[in-house]
């Protein structure tokens, strides 16, 4: 069976909280689209999004995510202000 961009990303993206510390959903999404963004994937709207996640295995084996890998840099970065 072919693994959803959605699955795709959680294993890409995400690993297990073990700080105490997960992942809000809107920055779950934030980091989706950062994401997306390095796969020149269209971002789906939230509520799409949303939806797949409340379907994922990943997600509901652990639930508590936090980022990782080059979508955490780029949502870390992008989510800075500006330092004009």
């Amino acid at each position: 069976m072919a693994t959803s961009h959605f699955e795709q990303f959680l294993l890409e993206a995400t690993v297990p909280d073990e700080t105490g510390c997960p992942l809000e959903p809107d920055c779950l999404y934030g980091l989706y689209t950062s994401w997306c963004l390095l796969h020149h994937i269209s971002p789906a709207p939230e509520i799409t999004f949303r939806a797949a996640m409340g379907r994922s295995v990943v997600h509901r084996r652990h639930g508590r995510l936090r980022m990782t890998g080059p979508a955490a840099a780029d949502y870390i970065l992008a989510s800075y202000p500006a330092m004009d």
